[in-house]
């Protein structure tokens, strides 16, 4: 037997080599853009103050305040003069050129306005008034500091009123919070304490607040009706024994269940809807920004002529500090130029194309709003002449994204958060956007028009005897729309309409 021959030994080699690629990147200064676009008016001028606070380059155009800033930004330099350190090279140093920065003409400065004309000059000085509200829980903790009780006990209350919800729930278990104000608030307490101010917040205002679920929110109330001298003793069974029966509208149940005749189940059921089944009330936490909706735009109707406005009334006049301005020109006009000068005219030279280039990216974002809405606008005119909803026509991004050259990207960042005022009402501009569907004839209907008729069919309904899917299918191929009765039941579920069960009424 010969011995078996070893195999050679392969090597893997480097080697560098050169390679052309193809890649899309997007850069720091377009990514900004982008977030930029998607600011609604209602934050754009906080995001404005954030820029300003950043980058002392730019600066309201309130003569008022010049001279002053311009005093600021000349001990600025000075001071920052000492302490700026520059990587840069003596050859970067020695080949500075502000020629750009220096021109005597203003109009190579990019300015823009800001100011809609809607808004008198005049009301610049004022302040706007602000919605000042207490929030929900600061409601409770209010109520709660009028009770007499010991130190203990007031923790334990304090930590129930922090677990209640935003709608008014205490859906966290009471062993959650005996455990909670074990390890956080170091208090030692039994489940039975819990419970004890639990029972006690439930008779704060709003009535039914701190209720474990819906039922028991409804029997809180109807138990201080019963305090106030109603007679809600009928209801309160009802709720108590046969609560599945009333979500479920199974009236003939209820009403053998309770043996009372027509006329006391319709007192029963008319005690019960009048209850709040969100028990926060009216209550709403201060200034959060989605409670107020300001319009991003306004369409007027002017004698038949459709004339669209943007919004920019929380923009303020932007330009280039003039006090960084006067430093550049001070500097070209002086023959002695030490190191320390040239670092600190770097400086400012790099926080003055930072400014050009916010100025220049608030007015791009201005310009792709307008051409986005225009577009809207006309494609569907109509609606905004009439405003009916059964007007408008199919529409989706690719479409204005095409008609704008935009990508479709860039037109849903815009669509997503922007509102537009019309004659007749507020709407968010994802309002505009719905797919086909076909007619008997082949015209192809905005699904808008479609859940609109289906809506007016529902709501002209008769109470008694709502209509079913099946019948509301067969209502709308009787006026021509091709439609199947899942496809209904979509509709329904996304205009939050019940099934026809759920709709009855006595």
């Amino acid at each position: 037997m010969g011995l078996p021959q070893e195999k050679p030994l392969t090597t893997m080699s480097l080697s560098q080599g050169l390679h052309q690629k193809l890649l899309q990147k997007l850069s720091p200064q377009q990514i900004q853009l982008m977030k930029l676009l998607q600011v609604p008016t209602a934050i754009l001028e906080e995001r404005i103050k954030e820029e300003m606070e950043e980058n002392p380059a730019l600066e309201l155009s309130e003569d008022t305040h010049e001279d002053e800033f311009a005093n600021d930004i000349a001990d600025e330099f000075d001071e920052s003069a000492d302490d700026f350190e520059s990587e840069g090279s003596e050859e970067e140093y020695d080949n500075i050129d502000i020629s750009e920065y220096v021109s005597e003409g203003d109009d190579d400065i990019a300015e823009y306005k800001l100011r809609d004309d809607n808004y008198p000059e005049a009301d610049e000085g004022k302040v706007s008034p602000h919605k000042t509200e207490t929030s929900f829980h600061e409601h409770l903790l209010e109520q709660l500091g009028l009770m007499r009780m010991e130190d203990r006990e007031l923790r334990i209350a304090e930590q129930v009123v922090g677990s209640i919800d935003d709608d008014g729930y205490l859906r966290r278990e009471t062993a959650a919070i005996v455990d909670d104000l074990a390890f956080r608030q170091n208090v030692d307490c039994t489940e039975e304490e819990v419970e004890k101010m639990i029972l006690l917040i439930q008779k704060f205002d709003p009535p039914g607040v701190a209720a474990r679920n819906l039922q028991e929110c409804l029997l809180i109330q109807l138990k201080r009706l019963k305090l106030a001298g109603k007679k809600v003793d009928k209801a309160i069974e009802a709720i108590e024994e046969y609560f599945d029966e009333f979500t479920k509208k199974h009236y003939e149940k209820i009403q053998r269940g309770l043996g009372i005749d027509d006329d006391g189940l319709k007192d029963v059921i008319n005690q019960i809807i009048k209850l709040n089944p969100k028990p926060r009330g009216n209550h709403s936490d201060t200034n959060k920004g989605e409670t107020y909706v300001v319009p991003d735009f306004f369409i007027y109707n002017n004698a038949g002529k459709l004339e669209l406005t943007l919004n920019s009334r929380n923009a303020p006049d932007l330009r280039i500090s003039e006090g960084y301005r006067d430093m550049l020109k001070e500097y070209d006009r002086g023959s002695k130029k030490d190191k320390r000068q040239k670092e600190a005219v770097l400086f400012i030279k790099q926080k003055i194309d930072a400014a050009k280039w916010f100025i220049d990216a608030i007015k791009q974002r201005q310009h792709t709003l307008s051409s986005v809405m225009q577009t809207i606008l006309d494609y569907q005119h109509e609606f905004f002449l009439t405003g009916d909803e059964t007007s408008l026509r199919p529409m989706i991004l690719k479409d204005i994204a095409e008609r704008t050259h935009l990508d479709i990207s860039t037109v849903s960042r815009v669509a997503n958060s922007k509102f537009v005022q019309t004659e007749f009402g507020t709407y968010r501009l994802k309002f505009f956007f719905s797919e086909s569907l076909s007619t008997d004839s082949g015209e192809e209907v905005s699904t808008r028009e479609v859940k609109k008729i289906l809506s007016n069919l529902i709501e002209a309904e008769s109470k008694r005897k709502p209509l079913s899917d099946e019948r509301l299918t067969e209502l709308l191929q009787e006026k021509g729309y091709n439609i199947a009765r899942r496809t209904v039941a979509k509709y329904r579920e996304q205009l939050n309409i019940p099934v026809a069960r759920l709709r009855k009424e006595l």
